[in-house]
């Protein structure tokens, strides 16, 4: 299989290494307008180098996986489905809803396989989770936690864009939420303030945010994240039900410190970065995308998903702007 890569920057690069060790793919076709990127990729992976993404797309892959700005992603996927070809795209889909949505009438029209990369839903932990709620075996759901605490805040340049901690931080909760679950949000509250990280206040974001979700049958999700986790990078997920309770993530590189007497959990070391706590999820979801490309597979996370999860950002947003409860139906028509 011959795969093209759109953007090799940060994670970029690192789906590259990840596409590269499959054993489904045999050689990459990469861009980007960075000419140092682009010639580690060669002399790292053997890829070939071309100028632009329709000649990625002119080069006979099977599939693109695309990793570039925000801003490019919704020309890069219809230019791609345009092409015939399947398509692995970083999220979001576009930086606002109404672009999204355009995306998605686009996709919908085509028939061919887009997937949105939310990792969480390849993270073993999680399986794990959506297969306890599918069985039955936790009883009727009541409550709900998902937590992502950063180690660090991320720099100015990308906190202006980034369209805020619920778009780029919460939303990974927000959709491992309604996939787990298998139900929809209807409303939620949220809260959010600073502690730290000037820049991020003053582009009007919040460094700690918290937020409560009820869902379509009264459950009800607690989401807590922040820029500042001193310890390490802190991704776990509780599922609390009539019949047993569980939780991803109580494992022993988890970034948290028991101060129990005569208690040796976690042991460390913790998680610091991202791509290290979800180094698994990664390859799966990469390896999935294979499949799809191969035909042999939907989408697992398709563009209607991926919108779902902006949309419950957009509520959140509006909520800690105004200081109240938001319902889903007030920003999927507004």
């Amino acid at each position: 299989m011959r795969i093209g890569i759109m953007g090799l920057g940060r994670i970029g690069a690192f789906h590259a290494e990840t596409l590269a060790g499959l054993d489904a793919v045999d050689s990459l076709v990469v861009t980007d307008p960075v000419a140092p990127a682009v010639a580690l990729a060669t002399e790292r992976f053997g890829a070939t180098a071309v100028d632009s993404p329709e000649a990625v797309l002119a080069a006979g892959v099977d599939g693109v996986v695309i990793a570039a700005a925000t801003d490019a992603h919704p020309h890069l996927i219809r230019t791609a489905v345009e092409a015939g070809v399947p398509v692995f795209c970083e999220k979001p889909v576009a930086r606002g809803v109404k672009e999204s949505l355009e995306v998605l009438r686009a996709v919908e029209d085509s028939g061919v396989e887009v997937h949105i990369g939310y990792n969480r839903r390849f993270d073993p932990g999680c399986v794990a989770a959506r297969r306890a709620v599918v069985s039955g075996e936790l009883g009727e759901l009541h409550t709900v936690r998902s937590t992502t605490l950063d180690p660090a805040p991320p720099p100015p340049a990308y906190v202006a864009v980034s369209g805020g901690i619920f778009h780029d931080c919460s939303v990974h909760d927000f959709d491992i939420v309604r996939w787990v679950t298998g139900r929809e949000v209807v409303e939620v509250y949220a809260t959010g303030g600073n502690r730290g990280a000037d820049y991020i206040r003053e582009a009007g974001d919040a460094d700690t945010a918290s937020a409560l979700l009820t869902l379509d049958d009264g459950t009800i999700a607690v989401i807590s994240n922040s820029r500042h986790n001193a310890r390490g990078y802190d991704v776990r997920l509780e599922l609390h039900g009539m019949n047993d309770s569980i939780a991803v993530g109580l494992e022993d590189k988890l970034p948290l410190r028991s101060v129990e007497p005569g208690t040796a959990f976690p042991a460390g070391p913790p998680h610091t970065f991202f791509m290290d706590r979800f180094a698994a999820a990664y390859r799966a979801e990469l390896s999935a995308f294979t499949e799809v490309a191969a035909g042999t597979r939907r989408s697992p996370c398709t563009v209607a998903d991926a919108i779902e999860a902006s949309l419950i950002a957009e509520a959140c947003t509006l909520s800690l702007r105004e200081h109240r409860p938001v319902r889903l139906d007030e920003v999927r028509t507004g």
